[in-house]
């Protein structure tokens, strides 16, 4: 176990490489980052954070790993990933002040736990949210390419070696494009796509502007924006609110051939009014990186369907996450001993 004698007592709760662990102690200094890498689930791969499932604990490294966890002023990651075991650290320890889940959507992990309320308002929850942008926005600019040209066409014609006469491709530049949330992801993936020439609208809540987006769009509207637009990319959180927002009242508008790509969490589409629209052609193409159910059950129809690319919920994956979550705990860690608001703050109500 390394230790040092800092400002906040943070516990790695979580694979994390010892060159980040340092880079944490460098960027932010005043923290004393207390980790045991025999204690924690080795990764199998970048940004593997639940690590190793034959990585098993024998009782004594268990307890050792619990009562590193629940010395923690803050956490490094939700434990083992694992609802469960943050849900018992909190209740195990009176001086949590601070969890940082590694994912984006760290807020259904946190939900997943059921903490009381008294515990979420004494605990402050924060998520990776943005340092996935730039993977998700190249994974949406990729499916609206592969929309746009024809992909399943093209794979087809060279699979039975057929020349057949020209045709002609849809143009991004010629394309009105509407990201569902601004947030992180979609405004990274607007910017992308505004650069490639699309007209990009945007849903918005708030009614901020954003660079890339040329029209703000009022969530509220989304059945009627859908029928002037060429191409749908959903980057929304799983929650309570976003659930099915893509239903069958909203395909029912959609032009016929539009593009939809899906990035935030499978849950927003009901896959279940989806399979109708992909099937008329009101949905040319969608490139899906996140289902309702996941993995994806072999039975869904959603493998074989011709318009449709399968992406395992890997779009997101970089070798330089982990080092990213790195630098954001530290920044983060900064502001929590300077007293100044925290940056992707979990909403403890709706979970995102």
């Amino acid at each position: 176990m390394t230790t040092a004698t800092r400002g906040l007592r943070a516990v790695v709760a979580v694979p994390l490489p010892e060159e980040l662990c340092r880079l944490i102690e460098e960027l932010e200094p005043r923290v004393d980052l207390v980790r045991d890498h025999s204690l924690t689930r080795p990764m199998r791969g970048p940004a593997d954070w639940t690590g190793d499932p034959d990585f098993v604990r024998t009782p004594d490294q268990q307890r050792r790993f619990e009562a590193m966890v629940d010395s923690a002023q803050a956490l490094f990651g939700i434990p083992d990933v694992d609802p469960e075991a943050l849900a018992r650290t909190v209740r195990a320890n009176a001086n949590l002040e601070w969890v940082m889940t590694t994912a984006a959507g760290g807020g259904a992990q946190v939900k997943a736990a059921h903490l009381d309320r008294a515990a979420l308002e004494r605990i402050v929850f924060t998520t990776a949210a943005g340092v996935h942008g730039g993977t998700l926005a190249e994974f949406a600019v990729f499916g609206l390419l592969a929309g746009a040209k024809d992909l399943p066409r093209l794979l087809a014609d060279q699979r039975d070696k057929n020349w057949p006469d020209r045709w002609e491709m849809r143009q991004l530049e010629d394309l009105t494009v509407l990201v569902v949330g601004l947030g992180g992801i979609g405004a990274e993936t607007a910017r992308r796509v505004s650069a490639l020439g699309a007209t990009v609208w945007g849903t918005t809540r708030s009614g901020d502007p954003v660079p890339g987006v040329d029209r703000l769009v009022p969530i509220e509207t989304l059945s009627e924006a859908v029928t002037m637009v060429d191409a749908i990319v959903v980057t929304l959180p799983g929650t309570a609110q976003t659930h099915h927002l893509i239903d069958a009242g909203v395909l029912a508008g959609v032009r016929a051939g539009t593009i939809l790509v899906s990035i935030g969490r499978g849950t927003v589409i009901d896959e279940a009014a989806l399979l109708p629209a992909l099937d008329d052609g009101r949905i040319g193409f969608a490139a899906l990186d996140v289902f309702e159910s996941e993995p994806l059950p072999a039975d869904s129809p959603l493998w074989t369907h011709p318009r449709v690319l399968v992406s395992p919920h890997t779009a997101a994956l970089s070798s330089r996450e982990a080092e990213r979550i790195a630098r954001r705990f530290a920044e983060n860690a900064g502001r929590l001993l300077d007293g100044a608001p925290l940056r992707s703050v979990v909403d403890t109500v709706e979970f995102y």
